[in-house]
Order: structure tokens, then sequence, then C-alpha cells
């Protein structure tokens, strides 16, 4: 199983898109095991960005995620992190496939909607970063079993 972090960004939120969001990955068969509301300090924006220091946009990204309150999701599951990315889509929304999430309901650049772990260093990284000691929750869930098995239960 693998664990990977999802942030809706401010325009997502303020959009009030984080039941649409959160729900695509559970229909996916993804299990929410962490959800934070939160309003991103820059101390905690910049770590996060911390890969993009010194870039043109590094100003614009830690200036937008702290703009509004963010909701940062923790999913586990099978191959978690390459099915987030392709059920995000492609960065830029106008490039997104339609069915994606950011191809469906994105508009624009930084207004893109949506964070998504790319590697599973970045991923371990990033949920240490947003989510405190013992805040994810391990829990079995009955579907699982439907999910991730070989072969159906039986009975």
């Amino acid at each position: 199983m693998e664990r990977t972090l999802v942030l809706v960004k401010p325009d997502g939120v303020q959009r009030g898109l984080i039941g649409e969001i959160v729900a695509r990955f559970e229909r996916k068969g993804l299990k929410v095991i962490g959800l934070r509301l939160l309003d991103v300090e820059g101390d905690l924006a910049e770590r996060h960005y911390a890969v993009h220091a010194g870039k043109h946009f590094y100003a614009g990204l830690v200036g937008f995620i702290t703009s509004g309150p963010v909701a940062a999701i923790a999913l586990e599951g099978p191959d978690a992190i390459a099915t987030v990315r392709r059920l995000v889509g492609r960065t830029m929304p106008n490039e997104a496939e339609p069915g994606t999430i950011r191809g469906d309901l994105g508009v624009s650049g930084l207004r893109n909607l949506i964070h998504a772990s790319d590697a599973p260093e970045t991923a371990a990284f990033e949920l240490d970063l947003w989510f405190r000691p013992g805040e994810l929750v391990d829990y079995r869930r009955e579907i699982d079993a439907w999910i991730v098995a070989e072969e159906p239960p039986r009975g």
C-alpha cells in the first residue's frame, strides 16, 4: 500500500470543491487516512515549496497557497501516487484531459485547484510536513478486499 498527499488549494476550497475532489479519489478506491482544513502559514508554505526556491514562480506559489484555507488529504491505496496523479491531470488546466480534476474543474495556471505528491520520497516528506504524528488513521474497510485482492472474498 502506498500513501500520498493531496492539497486542495485555496481556489478549490473557495469554489466549494473539497467534497467533489475527495469523492473522485474515494470512487477510484483510494482510502482517506487523514484530512485537515487549515490556514497555511508562510513557514509551512516555504518548506512545502522549498524545491522551487529561487525559481521565478516560487513567490507566486507561496503567496497563493497562503491566500486562503487549504484542505490537506492523506490517501492510501495500491499505486496511490500514480493513481492520484492520473486523476489530477496535467498542471495547466487548459492542457489537462477531460475527465481529470484539472481538466473538468480547473481554469488557469496557478489556479489549478490541487497539489499531489509526485514520488514516494516526496509523499513521505509532504505527509510528515502536513500531518502531525498520530493524525493519520490506520483502519480496514470492508470494501478493501474487493479493491485490492487477487480474488473476491467468499461468503
